[in-house]
């Protein structure tokens, strides 16, 4: 019996032995040297886990960067210029600098300019909503205004303005991670250049319906006139199924082509008020007032 049992122990004992010793071969055989520089980016981003750079995580994003040997593709949008210099500094590669983004609402259709045809009582949810129909202002493709970019966003960029309707965007707080663009059922929203002194202009609709129904739903709807086109100078603007867009990368804010839509689609952003030209004095007036 006693020599059962010990030669029991022997053979396990024996057998943990040798598993221990295929296990160890087995694991330096396969086992994967992380590059040290991994740990040493991740701690120069943010930390987010936004998203914003495509990836799942900052730590995703920080092995992508390690194993490229090219950084244009890759970026960012929380840290910016500064982080994406630091780790390019790590890696001993170069970066371009690029212009910062921010979220942009590509819809003016207030409860003023489109008026509430129907009552939605559902779900609070734009997804839910826009699968059922077309919504209250009856536009099939003007915002819903119940939210889901709200709850989307993780750096309380945005929220639903009480007067409108409509989702605000504040300058300050967005890093243009473009979870609400992904989240917005409708892709109302974009991710535009911030410009200088957070100056924009943009058309602010995304309806490619003909002028006539588009209008009879929202006022300030684009009706694809292709006024602002011919204006500008530049070929920013594009006109394309009844829409017209304007191209960010182009567009040099002249300032030409808001002036000239007859239904006021095209927003400035953060412009001075413009100053109305004195009246030449040699321009003689209609009806002059006799005293």
């Amino acid at each position: 019996m006693n020599e059962t049992l010990v030669f029991a122990v022997i053979s396990l004992s024996a057998i943990g032995v040798i598993s221990a010793v295929i296990l160890y071969f087995v694991a330096q055989k396969f086992k994967i040297i992380e590059d040290p520089r991994i740990d040493l980016v991740s701690e120069k981003l943010p930390g987010a886990n936004c998203g914003g750079c495509g990836l799942a995580g900052c730590r995703a994003f920080a092995e992508q960067l390690v194993k490229s040997s090219d950084l244009s593709a890759l970026n960012c949008p929380v840290g910016g210029s500064e982080v994406m210099k630091e780790v390019a500094s790590i890696l001993g590669l170069e970066v371009e600098e690029k212009e910062p983004l921010i979220a942009v609402v590509r819809c003016n259709g207030s409860r003023v300019n489109a008026p509430q045809k129907m009552i939605y009582d559902g779900a609070e949810s734009c997804a839910f909503a826009h699968a059922l129909g077309t919504g209250e202002s009856g536009c099939p493709t003007g915002c819903l205004g119940l939210g889901d970019c709200v709850v989307s966003c993780n750096f309380d960029a945005i929220y639903i303005s009480p007067e409108t309707g409509l989702p605000v965007v504040s300058d300050e707080n967005c890093v243009a991670c473009g979870a609400c663009v992904k989240a917005c059922p409708r892709n109302i929203i974009e991710l535009r250049k911030k410009g200088k002194k957070d100056r924009r202009i943009y058309v602010s609709c995304v309806n490619t319906e003909k002028g006539g129904p588009a209008r009879k739903n929202c006022q300030v709807a684009c009706i694809g006139c292709g006024k602002c086109v011919k204006e500008c100078p530049f070929d920013a603007i594009t006109l394309v199924n009844n829409l017209a867009y304007i191209d960010y990368d182009k567009c040099r804010l002249c300032r030409k082509c808001a002036p000239v839509c007859p239904t006021g689609a095209i927003l400035e952003i953060n412009f001075p008020l413009k100053k109305e030209k004195p009246a030449d004095p040699g321009i003689a007036v209609e009806n002059p007032t006799v005293v």
